[in-house]
């Protein structure tokens, strides 16, 4: 599930490449960083986002979250969006419960078991 942050353009080129996704900017926009957290628990889909306060709804309000990707790189394109995620999405690591964070150089992955 792709925040409102998420361009468009990236989006789509990842539903091209086959992978099921949807978008808040689509779907709702302007829904709360709260509800966009629920609503991807209740469909079981990881949140892709570039908003850091999803971090502090995860570690420290202890929100349940099914899957969170913070994308800490700058947006230059969705293009290059779109290039760093399916970087990510063939690199073989494990999302459910995992709150990871993609640098353009670096991921690191924070797993809650």
């Amino acid at each position: 599930m792709a925040d409102e942050n998420i361009p468009l353009g990236a989006v789509k080129s990842l539903r091209a490449a086959g992978l099921e996704i949807t978008s808040i900017s689509e779907e709702s926009p302007g829904l709360s960083d709260e509800d966009v957290l629920r609503l991807s628990v209740e469909r079981k889909a990881v949140l892709i986002t570039f908003d850091k306060d999803f971090g502090s709804f995860v570690f420290k309000r202890r929100a349940e979250f099914f899957g969170v990707i913070l994308l800490r790189f700058p947006p230059k394109s969705a293009d290059f969006v779109f290039s760093m995620l399916k970087k990510l999405f063939k690199s073989g690591i494990e999302f459910e419960r995992r709150f990871i964070v993609m640098r353009k150089d670096k991921i690191r992955v924070v797993p809650f078991l």
